[in-house]
């Protein structure tokens, strides 16, 4: 299957009139020196390279005022149409010669929220219960469906009436750390990857190649600066293993952070006039998996479900005890977990190499990904420290 993008389908429903920023690889052409990364604002007019006002999404939106700044003409240089850098942007497709997009983050942390959903925390239980095995999924599903499923969904974390939900389960013996996060008092915040290390819409996602039970995370992620400040939201895959993860929680780092496995764009969306944190809390985000084996898989979660409000979530993530001067993004965890049979019955779901994944919500658009294993994507060789040395040859440092 071909993987294709527009900007009918990438862009949110109302096209540019929201602030749009992302970033973008340049050719030396384009950059002013060897080819590199451009900090961009997308317009109606077309894609603008607005690094030389700031060098970094992590300096756009620690900025005073990141709309100024994402809104400014003067010193920014179009790079081309949307249309053109979207079509650039599959990763079997990459012209040297032309620009196309990269993951919208740079220099921040890449953290993510788990078990934010009802519906997903039982599915964490199941893999844990499970030890890792997908063939015992299906007969825990029901038992714990029947145990415990209803209480859940209507407990809000670390209340009264969970400690006392606690204590119950502790004693038909369903507690699990999952729950532990889920519903206690503390929220699951864990590092997805380091920075720079999310691919873009277009790319590779990788799965680990040992692993034979797995799954796409759809997400909203929010984009954070230094001050703990939400500035804007865009969209994450926040790919999981689920069968090294059920063998243990410890296992959670080999489950989440592997080559191309964390997925963020197409773009940021600033909040402004046209967008704002209630938008987060009142969208719906779709899911589409495609396979080359013809398997269909079409789902829609609502963040309205949130077991606690993003902006909590964003308070347990930096504070006093904790802070990020590059400021961070922060996928908000999904109530997705596809149990749909991809084979034999009971089965449930996995990936095919060969799978395209959409994640879309009208408001952000569409990030589209075909999936891969980890050993076989683009190694991951251009860091932090490559982006010091390649702003500062073009003298943008």
């Amino acid at each position: 299957m071909r993987l294709t993008l527009d900007a009918a389908l990438s862009l949110p429903s109302d096209g540019t009139k929201g602030t749009l920023i992302g970033r973008a690889w340049l050719p030396g052409p384009l950059s002013g020196g060897p080819a590199g990364p451009a900090v961009v604002a997308l317009r109606a007019d077309g894609v603008w390279d607005i690094t030389g006002l700031a060098p970094t999404v992590s300096e756009l939106l620690n900025a005073p005022n990141p709309l100024t700044l994402a809104r400014a003409t003067k010193g920014a240089k179009r790079i081309g149409t949307v249309a053109e850098v979207l079509a650039n942007s599959p990763a079997d497709k990459h012209d040297p010669g032309k620009p196309y997009f990269l993951a919208p983050c740079d220099l921040q942390a890449v953290k993510a929220a788990g078990v934010t959903f009802a519906n997903s925390m039982l599915e964490r239980v199941i893999e844990s219960k499970a030890k890792g095995d997908a063939t015992r999924q299906d007969a825990l599903r029901r038992e714990l469906n029947r145990e415990i499923g209803a209480d859940l969904s209507a407990v809000r974390p670390g209340s009264i009436e969970a400690d006392k939900l606690k204590q119950a389960l502790i004693l038909r013996d369903l507690w699990s750390p999952y729950l532990e996060v889920g519903i206690g008092p503390y929220a699951e915040i864990f590092t997805k990857c380091p920075p720079m290390a999310s691919v873009g819409t277009g790319a590779e996602i990788g799965l680990h190649p040992d692993s034979s039970w797995n799954n796409p995370e759809p997400e909203i992620v929010l984009a954070v600066n230094a001050r703990g400040e939400v500035k804007g939201a865009t969209l994450g895959n926040d790919v999981n293993l689920r069968d090294f993860e059920g063998r243990s929680a410890l296992l959670l780092g080999k489950a989440k952070d592997n080559n191309a496995s964390s997925a963020v764009g197409p773009f940021i969306r600033l909040f402004d006039e046209t967008y704002s944190i209630d938008d987060v809390r009142r969208a719906d985000v779709n899911l589409s998996v495609r396979g080359e084996d013809q398997f269909l898989l079409d789902a829609k979660s609502s963040m309205a479900k949130i077991s606690r409000d993003p902006l909590e979530l964003v308070a347990h993530t930096a504070g006093a005890a904790h802070q990020y001067p590059d400021g961070f993004v922060l996928f908000l965890g999904t109530m997705f977990a596809p149990t749909k049979d991809r084979g034999a019955k009971g089965s449930g779901f996995t990936h095919h190499p060969g799978d395209i994944v959409t994640i879309a919500t009208p408001t952000l658009g569409s990030l589209v990904n075909r999936v891969t294993t980890s050993d076989k994507a683009p190694p991951w060789t251009f860091g932090s420290g490559a982006l010091m040395r390649n702003l500062a040859q073009r003298g943008l440092l």
